[in-house]
């Protein structure tokens, strides 16, 4: 190919950018081929209407204009799809007097199910379920269960649409709704259980309770502030009062010590939230709760105990522990 000794031509269903090695592709001009537009396909059908000696030209097919719409609508944009359903229809719609008349009926008949172009580990397994997804975290009830319809009438694994809404409703509506979290999980479990198509229904109203509820990504941005923090270099010894002091010898290494039992003081006094948890060198906040659904109820009571917390003046004991004292060799 690189010499210009092979003329190379391909034409696949698979995206390219994904299936073929970079250094073949680099070598290669790729182009998209769309799916064809109503008046491309309307312009197909009539010239298989009309000519003879490749076409359906001989039997004077008659077609009303209701059959010929269906079959434009239902193609998809795939001139393949297009015909073999006109083949059928012609097949269908022929009459004891030898001619063939289509009508909206026959069109139906020889559709059966509509073909849905689909591929599950291509395109647009990835770009509907990233419309899916879009759809459901933008509260479209109506865009998400279409798209929901769509995987579905493809023979989409339910349960990879189940797996999805978890983690849309950890990640997009979190606290705001936390019973979004169960009902996805709730779904997930459920369409594990049972096969299609009454998974749909489980999937529909799952999908319909994320979409219509409220929106929060605060605790995935409580997630990956912490994780930023770390990567930057955050201590991660953990402070010897919060060490468990449950095994013997445990007090001579000082784990424990100075810890505040917060079940011993009042939930508004002071003294119960001024206990520090995080590593020395490591301030937050990392979670900062929104103003949405249940999350506006968090963020207020958060508010509260970070007052009380001022007020009260986060302590700690004087000896964290560190990575070279030694505390960490025994048991």
């Amino acid at each position: 190919v690189e010499e210009g000794l092979v003329t190379l031509i391909g034409l696949t269903s698979e995206n390219p950018f994904f299936g073929l090695i970079p250094a073949l592709r680099s070598r290669l001009r790729v182009f998209r081929l769309e799916p064809l537009s109503r008046a491309a396909l309307a312009q197909v059908l009539e010239r298989a209407l009309r000519t003879p000696e490749r076409g359906l030209g001989h039997l004077a097919v008659q077609i009303e204009p209701a059959a010929r719409d269906l079959l434009l609508d239902t193609a998809g944009g795939d001139a393949r799809v297009l015909l073999n359903t006109l083949e059928a229809a012609v097949t269908l719609g022929q009459q004891p007097d030898g001619q063939v008349r289509i009508d909206r009926a026959v069109v139906q008949e020889a559709l059966q199910r509509r073909p849905v172009r689909y591929d599950r580990a291509g395109d647009d397994h990835y770009q509907t379920i990233s419309a899916f997804i879009k759809s459901v975290r933008g509260s479209d009830p109506d865009a998400a269960v279409f798209w929901l319809a769509k995987m579905l009438a493809a023979g989409e694994d339910p349960r990879f649409i189940a797996r999805r809404l978890a983690i849309l409703a950890a990640e997009d509506i979190g606290l705001a709704d936390p019973q979004a979290l169960l009902i996805a999980e709730a779904a997930l479990r459920a369409v594990s259980e049972i096969g299609m198509p009454e998974s749909g229904l489980i999937l529909a109203e799952a999908t319909l309770y994320l979409a219509t509820a409220p929106k929060s990504n605060r605790a995935a941005r409580a997630l990956w502030a912490a994780q930023q923090a770390i990567e930057q270099g955050a201590p991660l010894e953990v402070p010897r009062h919060l060490r468990p002091a449950s095994f013997p010898g445990a007090a001579a290494l000082g784990y424990g010590a100075g810890y505040d039992y917060s079940h011993d003081f009042a939930a508004d006094d002071p003294r119960r939230y001024r206990q520090r948890y995080l590593p020395a060198g490591v301030d937050g906040p990392f979670y900062e709760p929104g103003d949405q659904g249940y999350e506006a109820t968090v963020a207020r009571r958060l508010d509260v105990w970070r007052a009380l917390r001022a007020a009260a003046g986060s302590t700690e004991p004087t000896s964290q522990g560190g990575e070279n004292d030694g505390a960490d060799s025994a048991g």
